[in-house]
């Protein structure tokens, strides 16, 4: 064992931590310290893949592998003159540790890296690998660097260190990105009739939407479609009538939605109107982006992220509910509202995957965010509790001090 299990320790690791901007895609620091911290706490063997995904393994006698996995990219910090602290400066007041990250989610990846070192000492009592992975670019590809991880290891359980208030989290709604193009015709301004205005097309064409009844989950709640953005071209639009409008929506997914069956309603009203104005034309398509890791590769993907839930009855949901209690812990069962990687682990490889991390989600992305010190142990507690129900039952793992 390398450095000391303390809650001292953990508390000043995740304060250097956070202390890394990291917006997606430079996540380089922040990935390097994670590797240079598993390390020291005696991984036996850690790595950083070609993506830049910082991976680290606790090796066990039998054949299980349990994940736990959080991102390192963080969204930015866009006016810091209204934070109420430094950032990036490992504040810690009223028994809060305040900074971009603390919430979403560096501290939960610290603290797993924390618990999985408490086995060390008993390795010879695992009934598997242990194995914590921080990832890249999850703020807009949820689950595709996740995806890296899960093809290196091939784990049989997922855990997800996403902020759940440290009660147990068995699902999620997935998202999509879906881009609406409008076609017009230009014309000069002083002449609009010669010309077919894109903008006023894209405007019937969300009046539409807004009729549209999309489906509700008992359990993960209604689905959700969103604009977020609209634009034309061209643009500024300098006595020009508007040959394109563009119009970006955000799809809230539940379990079952496909790429196809999230379109065909768009596409069914683009199709109407070209039916009722032969000048109408429009495009609807899932938005395609890639973009540069640290590493210098680049990640690509389709923005379509499935959503995913399981059931109180399912065996690892009842074991691992059954350690939270089991630790003192008053989890109660949960989902995600937001989007997290187990759209890839779930969702899509149908891997056994739970969520449970300390603070709430509501802490993401503001400014002043913050997790609760205590929260911090909570996690510590769930993470060791959860991992010694799958893989040392009987075994004598290191606490905190």
């Amino acid at each position: 064992m390398g450095q000391k299990l303390s809650i001292d320790n953990l508390i000043k690791k995740c304060q250097r931590f956070i202390s890394f901007p990291g917006e997606s895609g430079q996540e380089k620091e922040a990935a390097a310290y994670l590797k240079e911290v598993m390390k020291e706490l005696g991984f036996d063997r850690v790595w950083i893949d070609d993506w830049g995904n910082t991976i680290g393994v606790i090796e066990g006698q039998g054949t299980e592998k349990i994940l736990l996995q959080g991102h390192m990219d963080t969204v930015g910090v866009e006016n810091q003159e209204l934070w109420s602290v430094n950032p990036y400066g490992g504040v810690i007041k009223d028994g809060k540790l305040y900074g971009r990250g603390t919430s979403d989610m560096r501290t939960a990846i610290m603290t797993m890296a924390f618990a999985a070192a408490s086995f060390i000492p008993c390795k010879e009592d695992l009934q598997g690998d242990i194995i914590v992975a921080g990832t890249v670019h999850e703020e807009i590809f949820e689950g595709v660097a996740q995806g890296k991880v899960v093809d290196q290891v091939d784990p049989d359980l997922v855990i997800i260190g996403e902020a759940t208030n440290l009660n147990l989290a068995i699902g999620q709604r997935g998202r999509a990105e879906i881009q609406v193009t409008t076609y017009g015709k230009s014309a000069h301004s002083a002449n609009p009739q010669e010309g077919v205005n894109a903008v006023k097309q894209m405007m019937k064409f969300l009046a539409e939407v807004e009729q549209l009844e999309l489906p509700v989950d008992d359990f993960l709640g209604e689905a959700i479609l969103e604009l977020t953005d609209i634009h034309s071209r061209p643009y500024p639009g300098r006595s020009v009538v508007p040959e394109e409008c563009l119009a970006t929506f955000d799809r809230r997914l539940l379990v079952g939605e496909s790429e196809e069956s999230v379109l065909a309603p768009l596409e069914e009203i683009s199709d109407n109107l070209s039916k009722r104005d032969k000048t109408f034309k429009a495009e609807v398509k899932l938005v395609e982006a890639e973009v540069d890791c640290y590493t210098g590769n680049t990640l690509a993907s389709k923005r379509f992220f499935p959503a995913w839930k399981y059931s109180q009855e399912d065996s690892f949901v009842k074991e691992a509910y059954q350690a939270l209690q089991d630790s003192g812990l008053k989890s109660q069962i949960s989902h995600y509202s937001f989007c997290t990687d187990g759209s890839q682990s779930a969702g899509i490889r149908q891997i056994p995957t739970i969520g449970f991390g300390p603070s709430v989600e509501k802490l993401a992305h503001v400014v002043d965010e913050y997790v609760e010190l205590t929260e911090l142990e909570g996690a510590y507690r769930g993470y060791v509790a959860i991992l010694k129900k799958f893989l040392a039952e009987d075994s004598n793992y290191e606490d905190l001090d």
